[in-house]
């Protein structure tokens, strides 16, 4: 029986927790630092710190089969690099293969060397020159999006509404408003189509996509509102048909591939690439070297398998040995956030009533952003705070179960969407 180190806390951690612990082949999770709802299927460990050599201390102490990074935080700082120095195998990429998500104009440079359909952009250091730019390109008729070079917890992407938008974005970058990350900017062209998200399995050798699923980065109904870090996603996504697959596997996935063993990059463990699909066929908006959230949430419970085995076998660069099997039954998860988000100040700190509740009607409950309290029950203390998942025999069901399971939950300030997946009901 294997014991299995999770680093996270967020509700993607949860749902990986949650896969593993339905793997037959493991014994114990150990989660760092984890949360409440995590707490109540793995052991949580808040260590003195996340830096790479402390996690890697942590891991070999407990002598863990197996690492499984989350957030893209410590695979930017090289956490996979420690745990593999210390003989473990690690789900997640090293640091030098994390650039593709901790750096835009790396990850653009990625894809434009190896032909990965893209964005059209230009990269800049100076507000001067970026504001000379985005006026340039309004003149001429096409729309930008502004995007902090580094990480800014899903935040330094701004679809501008006009020119002064996207200029006031540049402004809010070079100033400081994203820290570092926003020291170099990237401004892309603004493509049109509807978004999916593809992730794929990778060991370097092998590149393996799990079923399709599709976010919902603004806060409001109707796609309106600030860009967010996800508030609902559903699985499978309708607009990835068999052709629109067929083709993100040519384009993009093989490439990547391609791209990867040209670069001599070492990558193993998961590769997020967020897909518009527009008129002139499927273009990357960004890569991600980490699970999406909330798409995590409503991809894993479908997956029938041992996710442990394939994980394992990933670390292992013996990719091409594992076996997937889905559930055919398609899933909704509905993220609940505090009041404020995203944009903040956030109110934080309410205790949340009904999550026992939600559970018997059959949903599944992750945890996202939660902090328990003395009397033992638990407050939110984050932007996104808790992900409701339901798995049903068709769509509909899994929109009706999971909006069931959101009724019976309450907190002071709660919001949430209530148009998650509807699209997939009208492409039906």
């Amino acid at each position: 029986m294997a014991d299995v180190l999770v680093i996270g806390n967020g509700g993607r951690e949860h749902a990986l927790c949650y896969g593993l612990k339905k793997s037959p082949e493991v014994n114990q999770i150990y989660c760092v630092p984890g949360n409440p709802g995590i707490a109540q299927i793995a052991e949580c460990v808040k260590l003195e710190n996340m830096n790479p050599e402390t996690l890697a201390a942590f891991a070999k102490e407990k002598k863990v089969d197996l690492a499984v990074i989350g957030p893209e935080a410590p695979l930017c700082d090289g956490a996979a690099d420690a745990i593999r120095a210390v003989g473990i195998p690690v789900f997640g990429p090293v640091k030098a293969s994390a650039r593709l998500e901790g750096s835009k104009d790396f990850s653009k440079q990625f894809m434009v060397r190896h032909g990965i359909p893209t964005a059209r952009y230009q990269t800049f250091t100076s507000a001067p020159e970026a504001e000379a730019y985005i006026r340039s390109e309004y003149a001429a008729g096409r729309e930008t999006v502004v995007k902090a070079d580094g990480l800014a917890a899903g935040k330094g992407v701004i679809v501008a509404a006009n020119e002064a938008e996207a200029i006031q974005a540049v402004r809010d970058c070079f100033g400081g408003q994203f820290g570092n990350a926003g020291a170099v900017v990237v401004i892309e062209e603004l493509l049109i189509g509807e978004e999916a998200s593809i992730l794929a399995l990778t060991d370097g050798k092998t590149i393996v996509p799990l079923v399709s699923s599709q976010d919902h980065k603004r806060l409001l109904n109707e796609d309106m509102g600030p860009n967010t870090g996800g508030m609902g996603a559903y699985s499978p996504a309708p607009v990835v048909t068999k052709e629109v697959m067929d083709e993100v596997t040519e384009t993009v996935l093989k490439r990547f591939l391609a791209g990867v063993q040209k670069d001599n990059m070492d990558y193993r463990g998961i590769i997020y690439a967020g897909i518009m699909v527009t008129k002139d066929g499927p273009k990357v908006l960004e890569f991600n070297v980490r699970f999406g959230d909330p798409e995590t949430e409503c991809v894993i419970p479908r997956l029938k398998s041992s996710l442990y085995d394939v994980m394992l076998k990933t670390a292992e660069c013996r990719l091409a040995e594992a076996d997937l099997v889905w559930s055919e039954e398609p899933s909704v998860c509905i993220v609940m956030a505090s009041g404020g988000y995203p944009a903040g100040p956030l109110d934080k700190g309410h205790t949340i009533y009904g999550i026992e509740e939600a559970e018997k009607t059959g949903a599944i409950v992750f945890h996202a952003g939660t902090t328990a309290q003395a009397d033992g029950n638990v407050a939110n203390s984050g932007g996104r705070v808790l992900v409701v998942t339901k798995v049903a025999p068709n769509m509909a069901d899994a929109i009706k179960g999971a909006y069931e399971g959101v009724s019976k939950i309450k907190w002071e300030g709660e919001q949430h969407r209530t148009d998650i997946a509807k699209r997939a009901l009208i492409k039906r």
